[in-house]
Order: C-alpha cells, then sequence, then structure tokens
C-alpha cells in the first residue's frame, strides 16, 4: 500500500486524469494544511478536557487531589484499551465516515457532562458520561490517526508531525487555557462555580459542532481509506487477531513497549498534579494562583513556547532524521520539570516568573514529544498501520494510566517539594529504555527523487 501511496507517478501524469483521481491521491504538503491542523486540534480538545479540564473542575469544586488524579486517571482506560476495537475501526467503514461521526457525538458527550455539573451528585454522574466521553474520543483517535496515515505519503507524515502536535497541544492550551480562563472569569461573574463549569462545557460542546460541520466537508477521500466489510464476523475476528499476532512479532517489540510505558513516566504524574499546585493555595504549598491565572499562564506564553517546540522538534526531524535527533528530545521532555522543584521550593510572588518557568516546560514537551510520535510512526508501519499505531498509543496511555493513579496519593503523602523532586527522579527510566530502541537512522529523512 504505501509504495503506491508515496509514487504520485510520473507516468501516471501522461495519461488522462479525473477530478476524482486528483482528489483520492496522496495529498502533499500545501494540501494538507486544510484538515490536518484542525483535526488534530479535534483529537486534542475532548481528551484534554476529560484529562486535565476535569481536574481543574474538580479541584475547584472541593474534590481532594488523591481523588482528582485516581478517578481521572482510570478515563485513560479507553486509551488503553482502544486496540481491541482498532480492527473495527480499520475494517468497516472508512476513516473518514469514523470521524465526523465521532466528532458529533463527541460534541453531543460534552453537552451531557454540561448538564450534570449543577446536579447534587456531580461528581458520580459527570464521571459517567466523561467515560462515554472518553470512549468516543479514542474511537476518534484510532481513525484520525489511521486516516493521517494513509492519506499522507511518508515524508509528508514526518514533515506534519511537529504541526499535529502543535495543534494538537493547541487544543490542551485551548482547554486549559481559553476554558479555564472562561470558567476562571464565569465563576467570579456568576458567583456560582457550578454554573460556570457548566457554561464552560457547554462552550466546548458547541466549538465540537463546528468542528464537525468543517470536517463533513473538507476531509479528502484518499483511495487507501477505501470502504471495506469483514465480511462475516469471523473474518473480523481473524482481523482482530492477526492485527495483534503481527504486532506483537515485530523485531525488538519488547524493548519498544519498554519505551513507551517508560518515555513519560514523569510528565503522567506531572500533568496530573502541576495545575493543582498552581492552584492549591500557598498554606498547603501551592502558589495560590486564580483559575484565570491559571487559564492565563497556559494560553499565552505556554501556547508560544509549545508551538515553537513541537514545529522545530518536527522541521529538525525531516532534515536530519529521528535517530540524530533522539538524545536531545529526550532530554527536552525531561529536564525542564526541573521548574517545578524551582517554583515550589522559591514560591515566587512574581506572576512573569511563573509564566517564564511554564514557558520552558512547554517548549521542552513540544520539542520533547515529537520522538515519542515518530517512534510510534515507525513502529507501527505494515501493512495493518492503523491497528498497530492504536495499539501503540494504547500503551502509551497505559503508561499515562498507571503512574497518574497515585500520583495524587504521592503528593499529598510527600508534598508539593518533595513530590516534584520525585519526578525527577523518574525521567531517569526513560533514559535508559531509549538507549535500547532500535531505530534506522534514515528515517525521517526526505527521499531524493532518484530514490523513488
Amino acid at each position: 500500500m504505501n509504495s503506491s501511496d508515496t509514487q504520485a507517478t510520473d507516468s501516471s501524469e501522461s495519461q488522462p486524469t479525473n477530478a476524482r483521481s486528483e482528489e483520492t491521491r496522496p495529498e502533499g504538503t500545501r494540501s494538507a494544511w486544510r484538515w490536518v491542523p484542525s483535526l488534530y486540534f479535534a483529537e486534542g480538545i475532548p481528551y484534554v478536557m476529560v484529562m486535565i479540564v476535569s481536574g481543574m473542575m474538580y479541584k475547584r469544586l472541593g474534590i481532594s487531589n488523591t481523588d482528582i488524579a485516581l478517578y481521572t486517571s482510570w478515563l485513560y482506560l479507553p486509551w488503553v484499551i482502544k486496540p481491541f476495537w482498532s480492527p473495527i475501526v480499520d475494517v468497516i467503514k472508512t476513516k473518514r465516515i469514523w470521524i465526523v461521526w465521532m466528532q458529533l457525538l463527541i460534541g453531543a458527550g460534552l453537552a451531557c457532562v454540561a448538564l450534570t455539573i449543577p446536579a447534587d451528585n456531580f461528581f458520580r454522574y459527570s464521571l459517567a458520561f466523561l467515560w462515554l466521553l472518553a470512549f468516543s474520543s479514542a474511537t476518534h483517535d484510532i481513525a484520525a490517526d489511521g486516516f493521517y496515515m494513509l492519506g499522507l505519503d511518508v515524508h509528508t507524515q514526518v514533515w506534519f508531525v511537529g504541526i499535529r502536535s502543535t495543534f494538537y497541544r493547541f487544543a490542551t492550551i485551548a482547554g486549559q487555557g481559553f476554558l479555564v480562563m472562561l470558567a476562571g472569569f464565569l465563576e467570579e461573574s456568576f458567583g456560582d462555580i457550578h454554573a460556570a463549569w457548566s457554561a464552560v462545557f457547554f462552550v466546548a460542546a458547541g466549538m465540537f459542532g463546528l468542528l464537525f460541520a468543517w470536517h463533513s466537508r473538507i476531509l479528502p477521500r484518499p483511495t487507501a481509506d477505501d470502504l471495506r466489510s469483514p465480511g462475516s464476523l469471523g473474518n473480523l475476528y481473524r482481523e482482530v487477531v492477526r492485527a495483534f499476532v503481527s504486532f506483537f512479532r515485530k523485531k525488538y517489540i519488547a524493548v519498544s513497549l519498554a519505551f513507551f510505558l517508560l518515555y513519560r513516566l514523569a510528565e503522567a504524574q506531572l500533568s496530573k498534579i502541576a495545575p493543582l499546585f498552581l492552584l492549591d493555595g500557598q498554606d498547603v504549598g501551592g502558589l495560590g494562583l486564580s483559575t484565570f491565572e491559571v487559564g492565563f499562564v497556559y494560553g499565552t506564553v505556554g501556547v508560544a513556547a509549545l508551538t515553537v517546540g513541537g514545529i522545530l522538534g518536527g522541521v529538525l526531524a525531516a532534515r536530519h532524521g529521528l535517530k540524530y535527533w533522539l538524545w536531545w528530545m529526550v532530554a527536552s521532555i525531561n529536564l525542564p520539570n526541573a521548574v517545578y522543584v524551582f517554583l515550589a521550593y522559591a514560591m515566587p510572588e512574581s506572576y512573569l516568573v511563573v509564566n517564564i518557568a511554564i514557558a520552558v516546560e512547554q517548549f521542552g514537551y513540544g520539542f520533547g514529544f515529537t520522538a515519542f510520535m515518530l517512534y510510534m510512526i515507525y513502529v507501527a508501519d505494515g501493512p495493518n498501520k492503523t491497528s498497530h499505531f492504536a495499539i501503540c498509543t494504547g500503551f502509551m496511555a497505559l503508561g499515562m494510566m498507571l503512574p497518574g493513579m497515585v500520583s495524587g496519593w504521592i503528593q499529598e503523602t510527600l508534598g508539593y517539594q518533595k513530590f516534584f523532586i520525585w519526578v525527577l527522579l523518574a525521567t531517569i527510566p526513560g533514559f535508559i529504555a531509549a538507549w535500547f530502541i532500535p531505530l534506522d537512522s534514515e528515517f525521517g529523512k526526505k527521499k531524493e527523487p532518484s530514490e523513488t
């Protein structure tokens, strides 16, 4: 499949082509700008609402750090087990159909969460709808990631990996930046925290309605995203088994899985606690920022630093290959975590200092996460790349879920200062795992025309 996709052939140019054949060729850099950024923005919004914004909301509504970390980490489970139904997305209908209908369902799920927040048992009911939202989002991820690999040639995939990561994180910033700022403003305006956060989730639902309308119209129809059916339950079962067996037969798979589980070990814990640290009062070791201030720090300098880091990572990997930049990226995603040790001990009163510290951490994440995304594409490459990529992301989610579940308990046991020191120590396994992964030195480099 890849050979025919990447060779948008010279010989075909000598033959007449109609509009349909032009539309179904793998897209180049120029046309991909119409849908890659918005697709990965759409992929990021439900994830950030489920995994990050919900934690801030529960903090403002009086839930403990231990309960927030435990229950919101359980929401990772749909992303962990999504490989079990990814073959269904791979063989039934098209990735395009799955994308647009999941986006409609996600918008409805966000609206349902908004309706539960003012209720008496809001924690229980909102968690139930967040679970449903997480399953819809995980299914959307399967289809979107598969569509990305089917609709673009390998070099364009590598070139856009920084763009897609950046717009995915733009969604994170839109959620924990703009929407959290909006929640802070509405908290002051309404005088009712429940009503403020309910309105925020309604805004997110409206945003997804617009994304659904846009992608229904603008997504291309690549030939590789063909309309297929498994024919029978037996055939579907064999597809599922074959996808899993072929994945675990890949060379050096054990080393690759260790990398997926350990590369983000420190971040898995930091991401759960860092926003709570910013919101918590100084009497318990936090910085005592307002909801609006937390949204602002993530939504201004954070997004600028993230954008630079993500795009730079993709461009450099496309120029020199992933192997050339691997260790710089491993260091980049891990070492900036030290800014939280500084913040916890220095307790700076200057809001500018806090912004600079978050900018350093966000740049490091943007640059360093590029290596993780590219290595998943590297491992997933093959006939079942959609299913195999979903399996990779399942292990990535497991690597975020398990450490995240206990992070709240660790933080409340150690306190914020010692917890952030622990996070720094937790970066060591990621460095060790990166040392052992197999990687083609040419992976990601631009091919010369003579190499086709």
